[in-house]
């Protein structure tokens, strides 16, 4: 199976972009979808799942990828009530082998998903862009917070992992997790997986975990999948080719520290699903994103796209958060997920990866 194209999409009525612009993109072949609507530790059923079916099929898309199946506070903390989300885990893996899911894409971040301080950040040219200001992510959450949230509540966008019913019990999630070492997440992660992989190799869907965004310790809160060494224990620690990597870039070369190239290259075996998405470095730490041309960030995305190529890797991939480009402002777009941004993406990484091909 050669690489195949994904694009996110957050659903009918969810996203003013349509599957009718989407396929106008050419070479696009999977629509990366979930239902949106769910709250972790919800059942995605049989009805739901067929309903997204109908609609993504209908312009001749697979729905070969969910991002994501969101798990539950309880499992990451390790409470008892665990068990019963981790059920609910896995009859949902169940409900979507018949609709040919192959891979879900899921994290294991404490309480915030991807963080950023400013969702539309000048870029300089008239486009704007995700920008991460370290200095404003430090002690205060709250603060953070009540700004993403304000987002939401004015525009109606909500965001996964940034779920208004979570956020509105900020300090009830940090007095929970406040015993949760790194080591003790590790341990309730490996938890988790270990329960899931005989129903994923029976039901013929991987796990493929995303990096933490960014790849450090926030608020005090604990982050694993940081670097090569988390990623080396991660694969290590449930060592089944069911337990797979989305391999970010951009998640990742936030730090940059980590090269990704040579992650791909190191585990390109275990790489279900590669999110590309170019970051620029600034001296203090702050990092803002870029577009996917690999001249206008540092993460290095034609080396990356290089090292996917040799190892011949067939999985998915889609361009992650682009720039806001061409009136697309807040209340027309999703934070990240333009149209037009990962429209161009798509056909710099399809000419770039055609042009290996050939020559």
């Amino acid at each position: 199976m050669p690489m195949q194209m994904g694009f996110r999409w957050y659903g009918e009525n969810n996203d003013n972009i349509t599957l009718s612009d989407i396929r106008q993109i050419p070479g696009v072949s999977t629509i990366v979808w979930a239902l949106h609507d769910k709250l972790p530790g919800e059942v995605w059923e049989p009805e739901e799942i067929k309903s997204v079916q109908e609609q993504i099929e209908r312009y001749g898309f697979n729905m070969d990828v969910v991002e994501s199946v969101n798990v539950h506070d309880d499992i990451k903390i390790g409470l008892p009530s665990r068990q019963k989300y981790i059920d609910n885990y896995i009859q949902t893996i169940r409900n979507l082998a018949p609709f040919g899911v192959k891979v879900i894409c899921y994290n294991f971040m404490p309480i915030f998903d991807w963080t950023r301080s400013d969702l539309f950040h000048p870029v300089g040219d008239g486009s704007t862009a995700l920008f991460y200001q370290k200095d404003m992510i430090q002690d205060d959450p709250k603060s953070m917070a009540a700004y993403v949230m304000a987002f939401t509540e004015k525009y109606h966008m909500s965001f996964p992992g940034w779920e208004p019913e979570r956020m509105a019990k900020l300090d009830e999630l940090f007095e929970a997790y406040k015993d949760v070492t790194k080591e003790k997440l590790w341990e309730n992660l490996r938890y988790f997986l270990e329960r899931l992989m005989p129903v994923c190799r029976e039901c013929d869907i991987k796990m493929a975990i995303h990096p933490d965004d960014p790849p450090w310790d926030i608020f005090g809160l604990p982050r694993l999948l940081v670097d090569d060494a988390g990623i080396d224990r991660f694969l290590h620690m449930v060592d089944d080719p069911y337990n797979c990597l989305t391999l970010c870039s951009g998640s990742l070369n936030a730090n940059p520290a980590n090269h990704v190239a040579e992650l791909v290259r190191k585990y390109s075996d275990r790489i279900a699903f590669a999110h590309i998405r170019n970051v620029k470095h600034f001296e203090n730490g702050d990092f803002r994103e870029a577009s996917h041309r690999d001249a206008d960030g540092d993460t290095g995305i034609l080396e990356i796209l290089k090292a996917y190529h040799d190892c011949g890797f067939e999985g998915y991939i889609r361009p992650d958060h682009g720039r806001h480009l061409w009136g697309e402002k807040p209340g027309t777009v999703r934070p990240g997920y333009g149209l037009y941004d990962r429209a161009l993406g798509i056909m710099y990484m399809l000419g770039a990866w055609e042009m290996m091909d050939k020559f």
